[in-house]
Formats: C-alpha cells, structure tokens, sequence
C-alpha cells in the first residue's frame, strides 16, 4: 500500500492551483485538492473576470455617446438595469465554475470540500478527515486588506462590490491602487458621483509615474474626484449613507465605502504555524526558487507568496512547479517583463520598467513619448487622450520598458511584450513598418527622444501627433 493518499494535494482552487492540479494528475501523479469556497479563486469570481465583464458594461455608455457623432442615432433614452447586468455576470461566473469542476474530474483530481488545516508536515485535515500527501502546494491566494479605523465594518471590499443589490449613485473609495481605479472608472463610467482617495503622491506608485499622472488626468477628465495624498480617517453612518472624514477634515458621503487599500496573503487558519513553516511579516509564505518552504514537504505559490500577484503569473509558476517536481524538469520563472494592465478607462498597460526604476538601476535612458487624440474620438468629440512611451537604454539601444496609456491598451502591450522579452531595440522598431492607421503604430512612429538631463523627474518635451492618431 502507498505510504500516503496522493503524491499532491493542493490546498486552492484558484487558477494556480487548478492548473497544478490538472497537470500533476495528467503526469500520473496520485492529486487531490481541497476548496471551501467557488472554484477558480479571486481572479474568476472576485477578481479579473467579472471585473473585467462590468468594464464592458460601463464602456457601452461611451459607445452610445460616441455613435451620434459618427451619424448614428437610437430612438428615445437608453437605460442601464443593474440587477440585469449583475445577473448575466453570476450566470457566467456560475458557468465557468461548472468548466473548472469539469477540468478537475476530466484530469482525475478529486475535489474535497472543506478548509483544510496542517496537523503535522504530511497531513491535514477537511471536516474532521485526516488526508496525508507526500506533498503539499499551498495555493490560497489573497483576501482584501481593510485599514483599522473607526467604522470600517461600513465599508465594503472587492470582494462584496460585485454583489450589490443596487447600483450605487455615489461611491467612495480608498486606495489609488489596481482595484480602487478600476473599480472607480466602472462606476464613473455608468454614472456615479465617485470619490478616491489616495495617500500617495502618484497613483499606480509602482508604474511609471509620467504615465499614471496622464492616466490620473484623463480620469478626472471623465468626472472622477481624486483626493491625493490624503487618507480616510473614520467611517459613520448618516441618515443619507456613509460619511468618510479625511484627514484634512474633509466629509465624503457615499452610497457606499469601498475599501481598496490592497491585499494580504490568506494563510490565517492554515495551521501552517503549527508545522512551523516561515511567513512573513504580511503572512506571506516563504518558499525558494522551486517553490518549497522551509518545511520540506509543504511548497507554495501565486499571491500567497507575494512575488508578483496575477494571475498568469500564478499559472506560470504552476507550471514551473509540476514540470520539476513530477515532469523530470527543472523550470524556473523569469518575472523580468511581465506585462501587465489596468482597466480603466482608458486603459493602461506596460511592459518592461518605468523610467524611474531605469534611473534607480543605473541605465542611462532616452524616453520617447507621443500624446494624441484617438481618430475615433475625433468625431465623437471626446476630449480624452492617449500616452505612448518607451524608455530605452542609451547604450545598448535595447527597449527597457513600454508604456501605453487608451483604449486597447492592454491588447497593444500584450504584442511589445514579446519584443521587449526578446531583447528588441529601438532600432529594431524604426525599421518596422507600422499599420496605418491604428494607434499602435506610434510605438514604431517615434523618432525623436524626449529631453532628459540626469535622470527622471525633469521637465519633458513631449512629442505630439496630429489629431486622429496616426503619424504623418
């Protein structure tokens, strides 16, 4: 008789550890994993996917504006049901949970249901069952970060604001982050009074800033109030909603709080102290290059390790783990160029570094930067811009980082992705010949580097394009 129940187990049903899952049982590993909520995890039921269905949503607003201008007109007023669209989300979300149970039994993974909880290095427990495995991958992602202050019980986070009852006709959010932009330019976008507001100096810090301060402008163009550099410092309950005083003694009140302030590691409850495997301070899992803890049985991945929280990057490391535990194969993931988006709208999106962090490694850069109005928004008379910047290193001439700022942002980065992983240089794009006229030929249409002195933050000379796009 086998020593253990499976080779695997994997605790999380999310993207990482389904794909582990999957892969593992179809190498002929013995697999089991265990879920106590939906399958597919934040990014399919909390996260990426209805997300990214409610921009759809928001963006159609825009559409019907937009298509008088190009001489199109519909009969009376348009209306917007949100229980409707709130509906059709949770049909396709309850649609790809069907998928992922599909994908587990198709590939032989048996699916526990229950939270389990280490008892010692080689077995846990589900509802009083004792399950041992040779190994153990950790795959349970994150849960929102909600700041300690007074009422914060009255805000609600990422993971209930796709479940509201009704539509909120004025939202406050705190946090200038992924989800609090995003999920501000979705209601923005049908119609909300929206408030955000962000302690820093920079929304996106992580990005490049020259992009995100255009992004933040385009935004407020559209309506949405950002309050940088303050915080939210209590929550109370008025007889109209919710009122958020700000550090500076400034009331917002709301329909709704909604607390965007990031996200922490979701080992609380694992018993994963009681094995002594090594957290950080945030609970995250310390694990080395091939995923493993210090406990040599227990391995861990995706956000609730903290290296690089997406979910592509999740799978990723799945398969780098399967392929050198069961597959006979050591991988190792590169997160040097990740691209990654933020849907908003407009979109940004970018690959590569910033021009701050090319300063802060030590590259000499030259930047190229071209703003214009999109041709469609020509006719629609809509005021809102697009940014396209590459930041490249002065001596090799390879492209270290490119940034897009419009519509089909992430679609445009998604393509320069594999250049710049590739090693494209700035030379490289001069020779290709763009498609005219699109907006991503930009990226291939920029001659002349923007002025730099010593390093970024200088005052730039930004080239500009005609109206319409498309380089002349």
């Amino acid at each position: 008789m086998a020593e253990f129940d499976y080779d695997l187990f994997v605790i999380g049903a999310g993207s990482g550890g389904v794909r582990a899952a999957r892969v593992a049982a179809k190498l002929g590993a013995r697999v089991g994993l265990a879920e106590d909520s939906d399958l597919g995890g934040t990014c399919v039921n909390r996260g990426c996917v209805p997300k990214k269905l409610l921009v759809y949503a928001g963006r159609f607003r825009y559409d019907l504006e937009d298509m008088r201008g190009f001489g199109w007109t519909v009969p009376g007023e348009p209306t917007f049901d949100w229980a409707a669209l709130i509906a059709a989300k949770d049909r396709e979300i309850g649609r790809l949970n069907d998928v992922y149970g599909d994908l587990l039994d198709g590939s032989g993974v048996d699916l526990v249901r229950g939270r389990a909880r280490f008892v010692d290095p080689n077995a846990i427990e589900v509802d009083g069952r004792r399950i041992t495995a040779e190994k153990f991958l950790v795959t349970t992602g994150g849960t929102p970060h909600v700041v300690d202050i007074p009422g914060k019980e009255l805000a609600i986070t990422s993971d209930e604001v796709f479940h509201l009852d009704a539509m909120p006709e004025r939202v406050v959010i705190a946090g200038g982050g992924y989800i609090g932009l995003e999920m501000g330019s979705i209601f923005r976008s049908m119609g909300a009074e929206v408030h955000v507001v962000h302690r820093g100096a920079h929304v996106l810090s992580a990005f490049d800033h020259e992009c995100t301060d255009f992004l933040l402008s385009q935004l407020r163009l559209q309506g949405m109030h950002v309050h940088m550099e303050h915080t939210i410092e209590k929550l109370a309950k008025t007889p109209t909603g919710i009122a958020a005083t700000l550090d500076d003694g400034t009331v917002l009140e709301g329909d709704v709080q909604l607390a965007a302030t990031g996200r922490k590691p979701n080992t609380a409850g694992l018993g994963l102290d009681t094995i002594g495997v090594d957290l950080a301070p945030s609970g995250a899992v310390l694990v080395d290059d091939e995923f493993r803890t210090n406990v040599p049985s227990v391995f861990a991945l995706g956000d609730v390790i903290e290296r690089m929280p997406l979910t592509p990057v999740a799978i990723a490391e799945a398969m780098a783990f399967v392929s050198t535990q069961f597959g006979g194969k050591r991988i190792d993931v590169d997160y040097m160029n990740v691209p990654t988006a933020i849907f908003t709208s407009p979109e940004m999106a970018s690959v590569g570094i910033s021009e701050e962090h090319a300063w802060e490694r030590g590259h000499r850069v030259h930047c190229f930067c071209s703003q214009f109005r999109p041709m469609r928004n020509t006719l629609a008379q809509r005021n809102i811009r697009s940014l396209m910047k590459m930041v490249v290193d002065e001596e090799t001439d390879r492209v270290l980082g490119v940034h897009v700022v419009g519509p089909d942002a992430g679609e445009i980065v998604q393509g320069f992705a594999v250049a710049v992983r590739a090693g494209v240089t700035k030379s490289d794009l001069d020779t290709t010949i763009g498609i005219h006229p699109t907006a991503a030929e930009e990226l291939v249409q920029m001659r002349e580097p923007v002025k730099r002195a010593a390093g970024a933050g200088n005052e730039i000379e930004m080239e500009e394009r005609p109206e319409g796009a498309a380089s002349t």
